[in-house]
């Protein structure tokens, strides 16, 4: 009883919210009408991009690490 009524009413207030799509603007600044990749500062498609990308994220991924180890074993002053 108190489920169906629960039930009824969700449906109710979706079908009372009027759901609406539009097209992508052309002049938006999140849509360019060269194509995807063309806003990126760097080009994905160069021969060594898989490389560097990686490498970049290694560095930055263990630079906390690595600098953690070396506060750790430095000498103190």
């Amino acid at each position: 009883m108190i489920a169906s009524r629960a039930v009824t009413r969700s449906v109710q207030a979706v079908q009372r919210r009027g759901f609406q799509t539009t097209r992508a603007q052309l002049s938006s600044p999140y849509h360019y009408p060269e194509g995807p990749g063309s806003n990126l500062p760097f080009n994905p498609k160069t021969k060594y991009f898989a490389f560097r990308y990686w490498g970049f994220m290694a560095v930055g991924f263990g630079a906390p690490f690595g600098i953690a180890v070396w506060q750790t074993y430095r000498p103190r002053s």
